[in-house]
């Protein structure tokens, strides 16, 4: 129960990897706000507060009702982001201007408006959510993978920014993941079988990363227990950055 007493905010939790991570740090003592644009689906008992982490005005106000809510902010949890699929030539300026918009800005808006409580935590600690889209090239995910090259490039930045206030920054990297946005792909699929065998292949442990998995390495971050590490990127995708296997058989 090493979070007990320690006031988080997940943004994008109330479904897939954010939803994991919620309950997970409810389940170690923590309180949890949620900063989600479907404040509904959001799993009790934690605290749902409605944001769109596109607006600033929407963000600064989600954060100061955690604030009057909770007391404080320990840990934020920068999780919220949307994917997209193509290559350079698939995507027009504003689809390219939107994902950044969300998945990049979205993670500063949010730990710009936690940043004078976090420097008075003494847990301080953020952590984003970024892919092995960041570090592998993946097809057809040339925008996807910009914004999450982003997010560990901004991880480091922020690590050294912060570091002494007292507030730690790491990231993690999840591969392909069993959550409602890569359902979602698979049903458009000419064979939605047989995308996820493909998908399941290409991580060395032959199958996908569960979000429970990655809500465990998050919380591992977040945790106090971790004081010592900070500008850290923690990979969780079966193997699939770092490993080169022979072909089976």
């Amino acid at each position: 129960m090493e979070f007990e007493g320690i006031r988080v905010i997940v943004t994008g939790g109330a479904s897939g990897i954010g939803a994991a991570t919620t309950s997970h740090l409810l389940s170690r003592g923590a309180r949890v706000a949620v900063l989600d644009l479907n404040p509904d689906a959001v799993p009790a008992p934690a605290l749902a507060v409605q944001c769109d982490v596109a607006d600033d005005s929407s963000v600064r106000g989600a954060v100061e009702q955690v604030v009057r809510a909770l007391g404080g902010i320990d840990v934020v949890i920068n999780n919220a982001g949307i994917g997209a699929q193509g290559t350079v030539a698939e995507n027009d300026d504003a689809e390219w201007h939107r994902v950044f918009d969300i998945n990049v800005v979205g993670a500063v808006r949010v730990s710009r408006a936690a940043l004078p409580y976090l420097r008075q935590s003494h847990a301080a600690a953020i952590v984003n959510t970024s892919s092995i889209a960041a570090t592998a090239g993946l097809p057809e995910r040339a925008l996807y993978a910009a914004t999450k090259g982003a997010v560990r490039a901004l991880t480091l930045s922020m690590a050294a920014d912060h570091i002494r206030e007292g507030i730690r920054v790491n990231c993690v990297n999840p591969g392909t993941a069993d959550t409602p946005w890569v359902s979602r792909l698979l049903s458009r699929a000419e064979d939605p079988a047989a995308e996820r065998a493909a998908l399941e292949a290409r991580q060395p442990h032959g199958r996908l990363v569960t979000p429970d998995e990655v809500a465990a390495a998050i919380a591992y971050l977040a945790s106090p227990l971790a004081g010592s590490t900070t500008g850290t990127e923690l990979a969780v995708d079966g193997g699939m950055q770092a490993l080169r296997l022979r072909p089976a058989g």
